[in-house]
């Protein structure tokens, strides 16, 4: 009797809902011409706090995506991850008619490192201000980490494996895996992703006690890893979501694979540890690399962790070089994030969005206010760079000390150009 075939976990749907742009066309096309979007903080209540720049999104209406009944569930980090999706499954052509009828096999997993800041706020304010009757009954739901999972869920009727990552930025690749190890046990889709929404004013507040935050008030300074003016990272909201797959399944539908998740691993190495991270980082790389069958020299672009902290930037490149060798010096590297923001869990699944996008047209996309690069690295800066990519890799730590890399593979039908 033969074994049998292997689960391969396939992207088939991206959306996406970022600071440069509320669909994945508008992210792409201005991730690839390296535009910066930062800007100064205009959320009203922030006006007087020392966070100055950051990515925000201002053109989104949260009504035209997301029916009544849902928004007042829900705040602002879930109303993303809800267009997300849909953004998504519309991408991976799963209609709703489609979907109905296995909802046992459709599954949910995000990350999110803060929860519903903005909803949260409000309602203590009613609590103090006028008292607990005016405190609404979805206070109990709405700032959960959890409820982006739950409400996409519910409002999809997907009733198959779901589970929420609660972690800081390393957790939006940590979904992912969750996603592409759920589809290998069994589970045909799993809708998986993170989005964060963390400039309300108590969100921010609870930022200012990162001292890897940048307080500076020029946004083409304020976040510049790798460069010997690098001062901290500026926060960003939205995110993105994909729909991994299994292949076959994919297959049998006539669905693109746009690419494969193919390995992943994490550690761990303490907060703010950033000289400690370069030993950390590298053996989630070899993890990485182990799990998806790779060799080091077939890695063609690097989405880095980027975090703008001289140590973590100094690790982040000493790690690149442990683990690949010479080639982590010659292999190219870009961070689109600096041009919208590090949007905590939602900031590597960003760039594995990006990264699907730039192997299926051969772009490695810039790193926007990054020119004086001040470590052994081939940084991609200016304009974008065309190149053959078959493998991506994407890092990201997290400031409580999470280290994660993904190993992404293209996929055997490109997407439509």
């Amino acid at each position: 009797m033969s074994e049998p075939h292997p689960r391969r976990a396939a992207v088939t749907g991206i959306g996406v809902v970022a600071p440069n742009g509320t669909t994945t066309e508008t992210f792409w096309k201005a991730t690839k011409e390296g535009i910066s979007v930062l800007d100064r903080v205009t959320r009203e209540g922030c006006e007087h706090l020392p966070l100055k720049v950051a990515g925000e999104i201002r053109e989104f209406d949260p009504s035209a995506a997301v029916e009544e009944r849902f928004l007042v569930q829900t705040d602002r980090f879930t109303h993303f991850a809800l267009a997300a999706a849909d953004l998504a499954l519309d991408d991976a052509s799963l209609a709703r008619a489609d979907t109905e009828r296995a909802p046992y096999s459709i599954g949910v997993v995000t990350a999110a490192g803060s929860g519903g800041g903005e909803f949260g706020q409000r309602e203590l304010q009613q609590l103090w201000g006028k008292g607990s009757r005016y405190v609404g009954p979805y206070q109990s739901i709405a700032w959960f980490y959890a409820a982006s999972t739950g409400q996409i869920s519910i409002r999809r009727g997907f009733k198959g494996p779901c589970g929420v990552v609660a972690a800081d930025e390393a957790g939006g690749l940590d979904a992912l895996a969750h996603a592409a190890r759920s589809v290998r046990r069994g589970t045909d889709v799993v809708v998986a992703g993170s989005t964060e929404a963390p400039l309300a004013p108590y969100s921010v507040v609870c930022q200012l006690g990162y001292q890897e935050l940048s307080t500076a008030d020029d946004p083409t300074r304020a976040y510049r890893p790798f460069t010997s003016t690098a001062c901290g990272f500026v926060p960003a909201e939205g995110g993105a979501v994909l729909v991994v797959e299994d292949e076959t399944t994919a297959l049998e539908r006539g669905a693109r694979t746009r690419a494969y998740l193919a390995g992943h691993a994490s550690t761990f190495t303490g907060a703010s540890r950033w000289e400690e991270s370069r030993e950390g980082l590298a053996q989630a790389i070899r993890g990485a690399l182990d799990e998806a069958g790779c060799a080091p020299e077939e890695i063609d672009v690097v989405f880095a962790d980027a975090l703008g902290v001289p140590d973590a930037d100094r690790a982040e490149a000493l790690a690149l070089a442990d683990a690949l060798g010479a080639h982590g010096r010659r292999v190219p590297v870009t961070a689109p994030k600096t041009g919208i923001g590090r949007g905590y869990c939602a900031a590597p699944v960003l760039d594995a969005a990006a990264a699907v996008l730039a192997m299926e047209q051969g772009i490695v996309p810039p790193t926007p206010n990054v020119f004086d690069i001040c470590h052994d690295l081939d940084l991609v800066t200016g304009r974008a760079r065309a190149a053959e990519l078959r493998t991506a890799l994407v890092l990201s730590r997290g400031l409580m000390g999470s280290n994660s890399a993904l190993v992404l593979r293209r996929g055997t039908a490109d997407a439509a150009q």
